[in-house]
């Protein structure tokens, strides 16, 4: 799904799940090669100029979300959980560890051992980030969220200094010993787990 599609998806689910009108939402999907601005994004961490973009087919957006800059593509499974977080989970800090511990929890899954970092938000194994976080919270509503690289070319993110981290490397599951693990088999890795962690029973909604 194109970047602006989804982010238009999810500011219409934001605003029927505010009013009531559906549940909670956790979408999952994959988007074509596209750089993304956080709140806190410096023009300076994009490091290739419009020419160069588009021999890449690169594009890049404004994102609602907080952070810096980003890379989402192919072969990397986005989610985008629209929750009306309840009380007791109203807390922007503890989402954000929630939403790492079902990533840390799906990797263990495939015996991989990650964890946090002290100083960063994401995902990481060792000292390379595997999965970035970055978020909006509207009237205790989320949106954006998570991008797991399991198979997609890291070679991209040398375009950008990735989440405006200058001395960490980026990985992805692939790199990491998975070559054969798919976006599917992670997903279906995935939802239970988030089931878990955020306290929600799953149904598979409409593709």
């Amino acid at each position: 799904m194109g970047y602006e599609e989804a982010v238009r998806l999810q500011e219409e689910l934001v605003r029927r799940r505010r009013q009531g009108e559906i549940p909670d939402q956790l979408l999952l999907l994959e988007h074509p090669h596209v750089l993304t601005k956080g709140s806190r994004a410096s023009e300076e961490h994009i490091l290739v100029d419009p020419a160069a973009r588009e021999r890449l087919h690169l594009t890049v957006h404004e994102s609602g979300r907080g952070g810096d800059v980003t890379y989402h593509g192919p072969g990397q499974l986005v989610g985008y959980p629209i929750l009306q977080l309840r009380e007791g989970e109203r807390d922007a800090h503890r989402y954000l560890r929630r939403l790492e511990e079902v990533l840390i929890r799906v990797l263990a899954k495939f015996q991989i051992q990650a964890g946090r970092h002290p100083s960063y938000t994401g995902v990481w194994v060792a000292d390379a980030k595997v999965a970035a976080i970055g978020v909006r919270l509207s009237h205790w509503v989320t949106s954006h969220g998570f991008a797991l690289n399991v198979n997609c070319d890291l070679r991209f993110f040398e375009t950008i200094v990735p989440c405006g981290i200058q001395d960490k490397r980026v990985s992805s599951l692939e790199e990491l010993g998975l070559s054969e693990l798919s976006l599917e088999r992670v997903t279906r890795a995935l939802v239970p787990e988030f089931g878990a962690v955020f306290e929600r029973e799953m149904v598979e909604g409409v593709s």
